[in-house]
């Protein structure tokens, strides 16, 4: 069974978060050098090489400007030059999870049409997943379970940028599930109906995918 991977985010990741928060909150100026990489090294306690993969990934963000033998510089920010993956991570979380759900709709509908035996697979494990962490009230397994089974179901659709924009939303949403949902109660209460979306995309059905797909939400 195929499932998806978590990943620890590295050192240069976390330094570039930091880095990142701290231009788009002004507290760089415009065109402003940026620190020496002692002075980054000393700051965030981290060694040079994690400094220079940080500087280079908010580059490539456009958040910096590399010039070769004088420093690096700060560029003007806009939300422009934020990649979707910078612009949820300073999203509300009720924001995002209320996108995320406009979109879950429409790749239910599509994945009815468009599943293959291999995404039914993928889906059913996660399915099955869900079932046994909410009746073991394991809260944190089901919620990670409950998020790649809609995910399974965006890959299925067959829009690999509708998929990946499912992902990226859902991705942010763990944190927001676990403080709205004190237990599994609420998974347990919409096992039946997951089920019945499951068995509706196995049977190529989109209008009931669409349906349950919809009683889903609206609970």
């Amino acid at each position: 069974m195929m499932t998806t991977p978590i990943h620890k985010h590295s050192l240069a990741e976390v330094v570039a978060n930091q880095l990142s928060s701290h231009i788009q909150s002004g507290h760089y100026a415009v065109n402003q050098k940026l620190p020496t990489e002692p002075e980054l090294m000393k700051q965030f306690g981290v060694g040079r090489s994690t400094i220079r993969e940080a500087v280079r990934m908010l580059a490539n963000s456009g958040l910096l400007r590399v010039q070769q033998g004088v420093g690096t510089f700060i560029k003007e920010y806009s939300s422009g030059n934020e990649t979707l993956n910078q612009r949820l991570k300073r999203a509300k979380s009720k924001d995002i999870d209320e996108i995320r759900q406009m979109i879950e709709v429409k790749i239910a509908q599509k994945a009815a049409l468009n599943r293959s035996e291999a995404h039914l697979d993928i889906i059913e494990g996660f399915l099955k997943q869900r079932f046994e962490a909410s009746h073991a009230g394991l809260l944190e397994e089901c919620i990670t379970a409950d998020i790649n089974f809609h995910v399974s179901i965006a890959r299925a659709s067959g829009n690999e940028i509708l998929a990946d924009i499912y992902h990226a939303f859902s991705s942010h949403l763990k944190s927001w599930f676990l403080q709205v949902h004190p237990d599994t109660t609420a998974f347990i209460e919409t096992n039946e109906l997951h089920a019945l979306l499951f068995q509706s995309i196995k049977e190529g059905d989109a209008a009931k995918a669409l349906h349950y797909a919809n009683s889903i939400l609206n609970l």
